[in-house]
């Protein structure tokens, strides 16, 4: 029976499920990777360049992966690390700083490729601790469309409203029909204004900047950006394929993406990880009942991506002539399930309780102490706390 479904699926399954994968990753959180670069004092063309390199960097890895090892692996961007970025705020040694923290960061994931018990370090972080970090991050930036609504309800209603329908009817494309929802607002916004587009921000250009190195950016960008892309993308990326019956090889996993972080650090890309939801989408039954030909999927996504890379500028520029709220709303709404899951996660274990919500509200506070951003302190005080509370208590039990 198995073996006759697998015959009788057509063989542009795994190419569709490559080109859906491509498009609910780009469109569900594209806005938030422009949020959380321009927050770190990327300028406009700094921020689309950043889009640019990303696309270009995960496309080529899901080509090369795919290709490689004929499995349905993905490669995407970190989105909980750009919306770390988002919750950072500016460093000192502005844009400069904060893209040598982008390579510190890809240093740090490729040498996990070359040196395991680094991977296993990370993973040695209790998951609660690590959540409410996330989460506390996620926090700002999943209330932005309520502050929205209430600023200018005409412009983010719409969004809200066409991202519920959408997630009782849709789900998987939840957050893509929301930004089609402000894509229309931003339309009627430009034809009652009059507003004029330069066609040459429609045309995808690279901004390359010379890196440095401060406190702030190792420190407050470098680590915090490596330890949530680990814990909540490559760690979580490769259960996902377990869970579908694929072995992901971690060393080249992790060379790719260090590599194509580094490569595209330079350009304004903060890192990629291997995906983990886009990984369901590709590597899962629907993409083809017979496991073999799934890895097709890979070679579409990256593909697409490819495709998209040529379009980012023309979404970055749309995104410039969006009204105030409405961007951030779809940002926060791409951000809903991940948030959820954090907390969840964070709060799961009543004897881990008490460090995680420490964690969370440190994060979420958004304090800076000698340059050097919230995550990192959120983490620090979320072990300290753990520590005081249990480490006494479990040796004399």
């Amino acid at each position: 029976m198995t073996a006759s479904l697998a015959d009788d699926a057509p063989a542009s399954r795994p190419l569709i499920a490559g080109v859906v994968t491509a498009l609910v990753g780009f469109t569900s959180t594209f806005a938030v990777v422009l949020t959380g670069l321009r927050a770190v004092g990327a300028t406009a063309d700094q921020a689309a360049s950043g889009l640019l390199a990303l696309c270009v960097v995960v496309g080529l890895g899901c080509l090369f992966v795919g290709a490689r090892y004929r499995m349905p692996i993905t490669i995407a961007w970190s989105t909980p690390g750009v919306a770390l970025l988002a919750a950072t705020g500016a460093v000192d040694g502005g844009w400069p700083a904060v893209v040598g923290g982008f390579l510190v960061s890809a240093a740090l994931i490729l040498l996990a490729g070359f040196f395991p018990p680094l991977g296993a370090l990370i993973a040695r972080i209790p998951p609660s601790i690590a959540q409410a970090m996330l989460a506390g991050v996620l926090l700002p930036l999943c209330v932005a469309p309520f502050t929205g609504l209430v600023s200018d309800p005409w412009g983010v209603a719409p969004v809200l409203v066409v991202w519920l329908i959408a997630a009782r009817l849709l789900p998987r494309w939840a957050v893509p029909l929301a930004f089609v929802a402000a894509t229309a607002v931003i339309v009627v916004g430009i034809a009652r204004s009059g507003a004029q587009v330069d066609p040459s921000t429609l045309i995808p250009r690279v901004e390359f900047v010379m890196p440095t190195l401060t406190l702030g950016s190792v420190v407050g960008i470098g680590l915090p950006l490596f330890v949530v892309t680990m814990a909540s993308q490559n760690v979580p990326g490769v259960a996902v394929m377990r869970s579908l019956g694929y072995t992901v090889p971690w060393r080249p996993a992790m060379i790719v993406t260090g590599v194509g972080s580094a490569l595209g650090a330079t350009a304004g890309a903060h890192a990629i990880n291997l995906g983990a939801i886009s990984a369901a989408i590709a590597a899962g039954p629907d993409s083809h009942p017979d496991p073999r030909r799934r890895w097709l999927a890979s070679i579409s996504a990256g593909g697409s991506y490819l495709v998209l890379a040529a379009l980012s500028s023309a979404f970055a520029a749309l995104v410039l002539l969006a009204p105030a709220g409405v961007i951030p709303a779809v940002a926060g709404v791409a951000l809903f399930a991940a948030f959820g899951s954090a907390v969840q996660q964070a709060i799961d274990d009543p004897g881990e309780r008490m460090p995680a919500v420490v964690t969370f509200l440190v994060a979420a506070s958004g304090v800076a102490v000698a340059g050097v951003s919230a995550a990192f302190w959120a983490l620090l005080a979320g072990l300290v706390v753990r520590t005081v509370l249990h480490v006494g208590r479990r040796r004399a039990a």
